[in-house]
């Protein structure tokens, strides 16, 4: 048996481990974020930026840094850390990487809603976002019921997810057919997943969503760890199995619902935040921070590739899905070589 010495510096050591790694993601975070204000058409030097961001008035710079790199890796962070964070309560919850919001049908919900207000109501603005949050939190509550019988498993969750996710494209693939040449262009902007044009106000309710919603998630670490080890092992444990699931599912939607509503269904940071953070944290504690890092690094270094890396301007979400299909597809073809679920 081991003792009780060797158990405390094991501990220690993965609690050290795990400090370094979220240590080096605010680094690359910092410095992504740096880089994304001074690198663009033209190259802004730290001290000029620094002048700005301390609210000097720099002609020029003022406005190319304040009204339009800002703004926009500003969101692009919380957006990311939104998706991130949700993204990854799903998985620990169901114990299953496939069970992202982006994969069973939460995303597409809020899509789906989005589209109707724009192509069919004329909708635009504060009122589109509403109907994204409204549909994202009632399409997470429609599967949830759907998947419920004497609990809700895993597997049942994600294939009845998937199933409602097919037919909510369908019905945004058959709004589209009829829609305006103006209303199909603002559709498509929006689904596509996109910080372009970023103002300062849209992250504002992304941050008290991330704020609200993200504190919920991190006051219930230790039981969505719990539900890890299975619903059976968490009751042993003392935690509340069916309570702490329904408020991971509101909380997790609810970033997801609000960061989709602003920026649109940025594709798959929910799904690849988690398994990145697990890959790179190697199973030292929770992975809410380390996911919410990854994924708030995905999208500001994803944006800022498309914008300015590759050989035509790219929306974020294009840039995050190239990153993210061959991941889903080498996760199905292993689970179904391993003959089981991911």
């Amino acid at each position: 048996m081991l003792s009780v010495s060797a158990v405390t510096t094991a501990r220690k050591t993965r609690s050290q481990a795990r400090r370094r790694v979220i240590a080096l993601l605010l680094v690359l975070l910092a410095a992504g974020f740096a880089l994304t204000l001074m690198l663009g058409q033209s190259f802004t030097p730290p001290g000029t930026v620094f002048r700005v961001l301390t609210g000097e008035d720099v002609p020029g710079a003022s406005f190319t840094i304040g009204r339009l790199r800002l703004p926009r890796a500003v969101l692009a962070v919380l957006a990311g850390a939104s998706f991130g964070l949700g993204g990854v309560a799903f998985q620990t919850m169901l114990r299953n990487p496939l069970a992202s919001p982006d994969i069973i049908g939460i995303s597409s919900g809020a899509s789906a809603a989005a589209v109707f207000a724009i192509v069919v109501l004329g909708l635009n603005g504060p009122v589109v976002s509403i109907f994204a949050v409204i549909a994202g939190l009632g399409v997470a509550l429609l599967i949830y019921a759907l998947s419920w019988r004497n609990g809700v498993a895993g597997a049942r969750l994600i294939l009845v997810g998937i199933g409602v996710s097919a037919m909510l494209n369908s019905f945004v693939a058959y709004v589209l057919s009829g829609a305006s040449a103006w209303n199909l262009q603002e559709a498509m902007r929006w689904l596509t997943g996109s910080v372009n044009g970023a103002q300062p106000a849209q992250s504002v309710p992304v941050l008290a969503a991330l704020i609200l919603f993200g504190g919920v998630l991190f006051s219930r670490a230790r039981d969505l760890e719990a539900l890890r080890l299975g619903d059976d092992t968490a009751a042993a444990l003392g935690t509340p199995v069916a309570r702490t699931r329904i408020t991971i599912v509101i909380a997790a939607v609810g970033l997801i619902a609000v960061a989709t509503a602003v920026a649109g269904p940025i594709a798959f940071v929910a799904f690849l935040s988690g398994p990145i953070a697990a890959r790179i944290i190697r199973n030292n504690g929770s992975l809410l921070l380390p996911a919410a890092l990854v994924g708030a690094l995905l999208v500001l270094l994803g944006d800022y590739a498309g914008q300015f890396l590759l050989p035509r301007r790219y929306p974020v979400g294009i840039v995050t899905g190239a990153l993210g299909a061959p991941f889903l597809i080498t996760l199905i073809v292993r689970a179904n070589r391993a003959g089981g679920t991911p």
